[in-house]
């Protein structure tokens, strides 16, 4: 099952409404997967770049944590702390140091990138996003996924969407079935994934392609030749949003284009409400076809 949705904004006049619309779009789709639910959002890049952490013990985590930081870096770091999660702006160059002090307090880190934000928990997609505040949320584009655990157990890590590069997020329906041997590919490139879930996989799958210099399109045309299985991804990165099927295309997606908006939903009715869409140009996404739209 699982459900999942992005929206790829062309008119700027929608961005304060981003948020809004993607939570709207997800729990349109919670019965395809109560069990967890995240949203990926890209708002303005400023200067430095944006670390997304998690904790259970969010009070205790991140009381005086970014001291602690700036400490450590040696450079000046802001947090915006957000109920479990916090997003620290950190200088450009000290990315690599700041996961290495993440991860030697146990904080996991969601994501990083200029313009990204990452937002996962277990718990139903309009509780998650209360939680968070999505609905507040501008930005020029953002994926969620609404998931029902098939592969791995359900737990915030576990959540989609999975980052694994600089601005880059994926979410995925379906299945994979040769990702054990792509986890050792892809550890071996560099790029090995931290949970069991088959979508981080994909997700480091594509962030090794990007990393070798291809753009977003080429990667996602790789995936038809590298990975096997049934799969919808929906991918996320700085300037750009993209989506793909595998050549049987057996789990469901429908498409809607108008000169405001890219729109995905795993189904219709994720769609039906977002403005314009009863003069949108409508389709189901074609099987082995890469669709990517970049700014």
């Amino acid at each position: 099952m699982c459900g999942i949705v992005g929206l790829f904004l062309k008119q700027e006049s929608l961005r304060p409404r981003l948020g809004d619309l993607l939570t709207e779009m997800l729990i349109t789709m919670t019965d395809r997967g109560p069990d967890s639910a995240g949203i990926a959002i890209y708002g303005d890049a400023g200067t430095g770049l944006k670390l997304t952490v998690q904790s259970d013990t969010p009070a205790a985590t991140f009381d005086g944590l970014d001291g602690a930081l700036e400490a450590a870096l040696g450079q000046a770091v802001t947090m915006r702390v957000v109920d479990t999660h916090a997003v620290l702006t950190i200088p450009e160059d000290a990315e690599a140091a700041a996961r290495a002090f993440m991860k030697a307090r146990g904080i996991r880190v969601m994501g990083c990138g200029a313009a990204m934000e990452i937002y996962k928990e277990t718990g139903l997609p309009k509780d998650v996003a209360a939680r968070f505040g999505i609905r507040g949320m501008a930005g020029s584009h953002g994926i969620g996924h609404t998931r029902m655990a098939t592969e791995s157990a359900v737990t915030t890590m576990g959540a989609h969407p999975f980052s694994t590069g600089d601005d880059q997020c994926l979410v995925h329906n379906g299945s994979l079935s040769n990702h054990n041997q792509m986890r050792r590919v892809l550890s071996a490139k560099g790029f090995a994934p931290e949970t069991q879930n088959d979508t981080e996989v994909a997700a480091c799958y594509i962030s090794s392609r990007l990393a070798e210099g291809v753009n977003l399109g080429t990667a996602l045309e790789g995936t038809l030749q590298d990975l096997d299985g049934f799969f919808t991804f929906v991918v996320g990165t700085k300037n750009g949003f993209g989506v793909v099927r595998d050549p049987i295309a057996c789990k469901p997606a429908v498409m809607a284009e108008t000169d405001d908006y890219v729109a995905f939903g795993s189904e219709y009715r994720a769609l039906a409400n977002l403005p314009g869409i009863e003069t949108a140009r409508v389709w189901e996404p074609e099987p082995a076809t890469v669709y990517f739209w970049e700014r």
